[in-house]
């Protein structure tokens, strides 16, 4: 007999270390597209999609047939031991497609983290130098690296320092909170004067949407700085694409919004439809800087994972989910934009594609309110529809619905959503 979400709660707060936090108190049962059902037998539109992992939706008939066709052959090698063709071609693909100057390599790995710290280590034996340049609000992992590098203290760093060193930020660019771009060049170049000098920087990494940091968008005029900088002083451009990537924004990647190409492009998420991958895409001579050997894991490049990430590239191309990102983003936005009117305590709308977010501020004293999101975030699950949080100042909600979502789904999510404003305003508004 299936037991209650109750049950399976209790005995996870037995068994599961805190550390782990979760969101919901239900436990999932099964899922098919944009739908996930519990334990209980309850049905939930889900505009999460496991962190943007499935922008393909939850077990796509495509990426199901790819798994169960490798799952016939073989499940693991370890690719560095016996390869296999199927990670050759798929480097191939993302090659072809990644907005990288000049000839591209691949290499695959497990996680998004696991992609960050191998970007590191690539930019590091590539230019014999040590230092990485970072920004405030961002997020690149729970390694020691990946910590480093996140621009967000709690819940991410506390108690776990210290951290690698060499590790510096700088503020990203917010119209909302008042930074310009000017503001966060002059502050890298006044980096230079005072903590490290250019010559001994490695990388610039930064995520062309930040992701939990509030998903702001970098304007083309930071990138276009940036890659400027990164020339005159032979650094290394870094985009972390693990959230921004395959189809979130309305392109492939994000880069391509800009003229300008990064060195190296980390992805992961929804690269294999829910399936643990990652990799690290750059210009061929950039990634051949590691003697064989410096790069690798046990588990990199699984062959069930590849073959859903081919499944995957292929449903993009032939659902075109590309334009039905921008097409669903816009949809979204409007529909925030129109209830802004009658919301003061909406401070921001918007997003890139369907990487889109809405910012809550006190109607009042116009600070930052993580309360009003959390407000919305629970009327709304409430009422069966899965949103998640973010922002520096926790104030924000994200969506990351799937792009494969039926249109009739989409929009009551959208009828749903308004009642779920409305319903935290009243009860803001009332406290």
């Amino acid at each position: 007999m299936s037991q209650t979400n109750q049950q399976i709660d209790q005995r996870r707060q037995a068994a599961a270390p805190r550390g782990v936090g979760v969101m919901c108190d239900f436990y999932a049962d099964r899922a098919e597209n944009a739908t996930l059902w519990d334990v209980e037998g309850r049905a939930f539109t889900d505009f999460a999609a496991g962190i943007a992992v499935l922008n393909t939706g939850h077990r796509h008939p495509a990426v199901l047939a790819a798994i169960r066709a490798q799952l016939d052959r073989f499940t693991h090698t370890a690719y560095q031991i016996v390869p296999y063709e199927s990670v050759v071609s798929l480097a191939e693909r993302i090659n072809a497609r990644a907005p990288i100057a000049g000839p591209a390599k691949t290499a695959f790995f497990t996680t998004g983290a696991e992609a960050v710290e191998n970007a590191v280590k690539i930019a590091r034996r590539h230019t014999g130098r040590s230092g990485v340049i970072a920004f405030g609000g961002a997020f690149h992992g729970r390694t020691m690296m990946g910590m480093a590098l996140t621009g967000k203290v709690a819940p991410y760093k506390i108690g776990f320092g210290p951290f690698p060193g060499e590790v510096y930020h700088l503020p990203f660019p917010n119209a909302v909170h008042g930074i310009t771009v000017d503001d966060s060049l002059n502050a890298l170049e006044q980096l230079f004067k005072c903590d490290i000098e250019a010559t001994r920087v490695a990388a610039i990494i930064i995520e062309p949407v930040q992701g939990e940091g509030g998903f702001n968008i970098a304007p083309t005029a930071l990138m276009e700085g940036l890659r400027a900088v990164c020339d005159r002083h032979g650094i290394l451009l870094i985009a972390d694409e693990v959230q921004t990537g395959f189809g979130r924004t309305g392109k492939l990647f994000a880069m391509e919004y800009h003229s300008v190409r990064a060195d190296i492009i980390t992805m992961a998420k929804s690269l294999a439809g829910g399936m643990p991958l990652s990799a690290v895409c750059g210009r061929a001579e950039v990634m051949d800087a590691p003697a064989p050997g410096g790069l690798g894991g046990t588990y990199a490049g699984n062959p069930l994972a590849v073959a859903a990430a081919h499944a995957v590239m292929d449903v993009i191309d032939s659902e075109g989910l590309l334009e039905r990102s921008v097409r669903l983003g816009a949809q979204l936005q409007g529909a925030l934009t129109e209830w802004r009117e009658s919301c003061p305590a909406i401070s921001d709308v918007r997003g890139l594609g369907s990487m889109v977010a809405v910012e809550f501020a006190d109607p009042a004293s116009r600070e930052p309110s993580a309360a009003l999101a959390t407000r919305v975030q629970k009327e709304a699950l409430a009422r069966g529809l899965l949103l998640l949080t973010c922002g520096t100042y926790g104030n924000v909600i994200r969506f990351l619905y799937p792009l494969t979502i039926p249109d009739a789904q989409f929009g009551a999510a959208l009828v749903t959503l308004h009642e779920a404003l409305r319903a935290a305003t009243a009860e803001t508004t009332a406290a």
